[in-house]
């Protein structure tokens, strides 16, 4: 270890990997922001992901656990192990399985108070009595449990069994910056519409989340359907990989949608797209605090998502944004037409979405809040309001 950090509390983040996702872009971020207070390092249990790779080049250390299928009781003996060699003072997981295997790493290296992030919850979301009594039996007084949402915070108490007065929110948090930036910014809208062969007047919806089941992506497609046959003009716009493509593009080949759903892949131009944009749509089925709700809202686009998780703690239905139950295409599509018709709401509607994103989802105001947890378990005197370090380029966060 290098020896100008040793002067810095070293802090280790646990996750299933680093790739490209809400939970690890916010660990990058605390890393990168809060690195001239603390030295950061990282463990993946599962993979090492893109943006691990990304970080192991920008100096950060990285190391790939190696975690296997089933309750992999070793692998937190051998996070141990790690947290030993680097001289962690705190441990911070970011989900559950990370957590689970901190905390047994207890049983090798005993010392590192856990700072414990829940990020989103799976679904369906179940208690477990044996979940609860071990999450119990190894939980120290010194260790923080923070909720990204109210709705995560309440599922952390009811279905893990976690003490109430010991779970704390704290929302995530984005850089506003590079989203302001794009707000009725005409110059990216034209670029981008041109570079995906959009005319000006074509209505956009813009989807960006990972194309796995859980973004239930095939309820927005249906939504396009029913806007097809009922003769409005709306090209759904897809940012985002994953294991769900293949039959995303088979529906839309079934359903004569070609002209209509455009599939642009992983990008690293977020903002730039949002520029680009009409409305954002969300069609999960389970969320945690949505970053990309966030983001898009701090563009000044109105959103359509469907009622999941936290996403009403982001969205006020009716007044940044309209809300209908999870896999409901046809509510979505009403939504959707409504805000197509009507100029006016969607300016209305994104403007107060952007006041509200600058109100309490700024990335300065999440940072701070990490930094008080981090230096009351270090007994560090309180930091003045920190000038955090630049943030590095915008990924598919969500």
């Amino acid at each position: 270890m290098s020896s100008s950090f040793n002067s810095k509390p070293i802090i280790c983040q646990v996750l299933h990997s680093l790739g490209i996702g809400g939970a690890e872009v916010l660990a990058a971020q605390i890393a990168r922001r809060l690195s001239d207070r603390y030295h950061f390092v990282f463990a993946c249990l599962d993979e090492l992901g893109s943006l691990g790779e990304q970080l192991r080049q920008d100096g950060f250390t990285v190391e790939v656990i190696g975690r296997e299928p089933g309750i992999d009781w070793r692998c937190g003996l051998r996070l141990g192990t790690f947290l030993k060699q680097n001289r962690a003072a705190i441990v911070h997981p970011h989900q559950y399985t990370p957590f689970f295997q901190s905390l047994l790493s207890r049983l090798s290296y005993r010392r590192p108070p856990i700072v414990f992030t829940e990020h989103g919850r799976h679904y369906p979301d179940h208690r477990s009595t044996k979940r609860v009594v071990f999450n119990r039996s190894l939980l120290r007084s010194d260790d923080r449990l923070i909720g990204v949402g109210q709705s995560v915070c309440d599922a952390l108490i009811q279905n893990e069994g976690l003490p109430a007065k010991r779970v704390e929110l704290i929302y995530n948090g984005i850089d506003l910056k590079a989203f302001r930036q794009a707000h009725n910014n005409a110059a990216w809208r034209g670029e981008v519409r041109q570079e995906m062969g959009l005319t000006e007047d074509e209505f956009v919806v813009l989807q960006v989340a990972r194309l796995n089941p859980l973004k239930d992506h095939q309820t927005a497609l249906r939504a396009i359907a029913r806007l097809k046959q009922q003769g409005v003009r709306a090209r759904l716009v897809l940012a985002g990989e994953g294991e769900t493509r293949p039959a995303l593009e088979q529906f839309v080949q079934d359903h004569d949608l070609t002209s209509h759903v455009l599939f642009l892949g992983a990008r690293r131009d977020v903002p730039r797209l949002m520029a680009a944009a009409d409305v954002f749509l969300l069609s999960s089925i389970s969320e945690g605090i949505p970053l990309t709700l966030i983001e898009a809202m701090t563009t000044g686009l109105p959103v359509v998502s469907t009622n999941v998780g936290g996403t009403a703690e982001v969205v006020i239905n009716g007044e940044t944004g309209l809300l209908a139950k999870a896999q409901d295409d046809e509510s979505l599509g009403q939504h959707i037409r409504f805000l197509h018709d009507d100029a006016w709401q969607r300016r209305i509607m994104g403007q107060a979405g952007a006041a509200r994103a600058r109100q309490l989802f700024s990335l300065d105001r999440m940072l701070d809040q990490y930094t008080q947890v981090y230096d009351d378990l270090l007994g560090l005197a309180p930091a003045k309001r920190i000038k955090h370090a630049p943030a590095h380029a915008q990924l598919i966060s969500d």
